[in-house]
């Protein structure tokens, strides 16, 4: 979706496009594409995801006429990137504009909070035995998974209800594969009704058992409904809006408002929420979900934003049980 967003941006700005993708996973090869690039002529680069922290923390300062457009890259991960063992874990403690330069803008998303729309959208329209599969448990994947886990838990108080469970896992890996789409059958299999695919393209693996087992999805980042008809609704995030947002800051001069700066995006901004145009629930409508969207606009909902709550059972719930079966 990033590349998208840059792409059609450039597109229709005249401006040229490149894709460079680093050869491997490592520091490393993702500076060595930054090299490419800057050699190449290129003075903005969007990088997507929190691996690419390292790379931030090294470029930054080498190229200083280079614009670096961080999405999903959080203040903390540059810190632990910069600080190695000396950081303590908590970002708070330390000035995050002396780890961030005048020519990076760092943002990441409020996830809970879609999180917790998916959860209670799902538990509205009726379901009771939920499951959440994550990717790794890395901030922004616990963000998901910990606001799913609440606003099901919400829906469930509101109507009464004791007896919906969520069995919650992490995966260690952002790929599906046969042994990823096994255990989704056993899932499913076992009476799981939907489940949250919270991993990248594992996608594909918990569509694929949701079809054999005739369950559900519920899609994460973006709207997911075109690629199976399992899936119920997303939670999203709006990777292509902050891009072409971002980039348009460059150009029209406004970019020392972002500079030196990281942020979190959430309702404010748009940058959250389920897609209505493709809504496909009947027990919950497009007004209820506005209506739900305004209540966390006007800070009327308090949804715990824990980074570090890769086990939700430990959350404080009140009714609906956590089957934790880790990772």
């Amino acid at each position: 979706t990033t590349y998208e967003a840059c792409k059609e941006f450039c597109e229709a700005n005249s401006l040229e496009f490149t894709y460079f993708k680093p050869a491997g996973d490592s520091d490393a090869e993702r500076v060595a594409m930054v090299d490419k690039a800057v050699d190449e002529g290129y003075n903005v680069i969007v990088i997507p995801g929190y691996a690419f922290a390292g790379t931030v923390v090294t470029a930054e300062n080498e190229y200083p006429d280079t614009t670096f457009i961080a999405l999903d890259v959080a203040a903390g991960d540059l810190l632990g990137a910069a600080l190695g063992d000396a950081y303590d874990y908590d970002p708070s403690h330390w000035d995050v504009s002396k780890i961030i330069s005048k020519n990076v803008y760092c943002a990441v998303y409020q996830e809970e909070l879609c999180g917790y729309m998916a959860g209670y959208a799902a538990v509205k329209l009726g379901y009771k035995q939920l499951g959440f599969l994550g990717g790794m448990a890395v901030p922004a994947v616990v963000r998901y998974g910990y606001g799913f886990v609440q606003g099901a838990d919400a829906a469930a108080v509101e109507l009464s209800l004791t007896d919906v469970s969520i069995k919650y896992a992490y995966g260690n890996q952002f790929n599906g594969d046969a042994d990823i789409t096994a255990a989704m059958d056993t899932w499913y299999g076992a009476g799981t009704e939907i489940v949250f695919a919270c991993g990248g393209s594992m996608f594909q693996s918990v569509a694929a058992a949701a079809s054999a087992e005739d369950g559900k999805v519920v899609g994460v980042d973006v709207d997911q409904s075109s690629e199976s008809d399992t899936v119920v609704t997303s939670a999203m995030k709006g990777l292509s809006d902050a891009a072409e947002w971002a980039i348009a800051k460059v150009y029209d001069g406004t970019w020392d408002e972002i500079g030196n700066n990281a942020t979190a995006l959430g309702v404010k901004e748009n940058a959250v929420g389920l897609p209505t145009a493709t809504w496909s629930m009947e027990n919950f409508t497009v007004a209820d979900y506005e209506d739900l969207f305004q209540q966390v606009l006007n800070g009327d909902l308090t949804i715990d934003n824990n980074s570090e709550m890769a086990n939700p059972a430990e959350g404080g719930l009140t009714n609906v049980n956590v089957n934790y079966i880790g990772g």
